[in-house]
């Protein structure tokens, strides 16, 4: 259920930046998730839905890729991608001094919007 509170916070960016671009209408949001936070896809897109109604960003088309961690052993030096379930070993040496970064982030990386403002036709569109 922690993606009701992600989702509200990512609803809130994405309103944020919306307005103050003074956007119509927010048609589409890209996200960057990390494969080690635990966010569920499909629990992040209900929410989105159900949050987003009666806003500039409802019936918004959500956009979400996946980021793998990345595993760095200690021992050989070798990298490898992290995704759970999470192995306790490099799977290149089986040496369990290993450190793991990254794919804890969840990231608005894009927001698409109508403008108000935009006339086909207009100064610089076709």
């Amino acid at each position: 259920m922690h993606e009701l509170a992600i989702t509200q916070a990512i609803l809130s960016v994405v309103l944020e930046a919306a307005e103050a671009a003074g956007a119509r209408r927010v048609t589409a949001v890209g996200l960057t998730v990390g494969a080690l936070t635990s966010y569920v896809d499909d629990s992040i897109r209900f929410y989105f839905e159900l949050l987003s109604k009666g806003t500039l960003a409802e019936g918004a088309l959500l956009r979400i890729r996946r980021e793998p961690g990345e595993g760095r052993c200690q021992t050989c030096g070798g990298t490898f991608l992290v995704e759970p379930p999470l192995l306790p070993a490099c799977p290149l040496c089986g040496s369990f001094d290993i450190q793991i970064e990254g794919g804890n982030r969840c990231l608005v990386e894009c927001i698409e919007v109508e403008d108000g403002d935009l006339h086909p036709g207009g100064e610089g569109y076709p």
